[in-house]
């Protein structure tokens, strides 16, 4: 079977740090593009950053840009999103997805909540 699992999600402070984590199993990373999208109640699906398949290219949204870095160990199939100096709007579901034109895979999302 065919799938990512995003995992590291939680609840954290303001100016805390999370690092979540996109496990694939079935198939292997390494010639996928991997984005990062976020998801708030009430709000679109935007995107968050995206790295490439050999992880020396990254973009980041405005938003996050010098807060969030992706990184990947192709070796481990995994690709990371390390979150630092989070905010109250940071908080949404997170979603990582294997891009390679048609074939695209999504995870199931994780939850990150930032509050007080």
């Amino acid at each position: 079977q065919l799938q990512l699992v995003e995992s590291g999600g939680g609840l954290v402070q303001p100016g805390g740090s999370l690092r979540l984590s996109c496990a694939a199993s079935g198939f292997t990373l390494d010639s996928y593009v991997i984005g990062w999208f976020r998801q708030a109640p009430g709000k679109e699906r935007e995107g968050v950053s995206c790295i490439s398949s050999s992880g020396g290219s990254t973009n980041y949204a405005y938003s996050v840009k010098g807060r969030f870095t992706s990184s990947r160990d192709n070796a481990k199939n995994t690709v990371y999103l390390q979150m630092n100096s989070l905010k109250a709007e940071d908080t949404a579901v997170y979603y990582c997805a294997a891009l390679r034109g048609s074939n695209n895979y999504w995870g199931q999302g994780t939850q990150v909540t930032v509050s007080s």
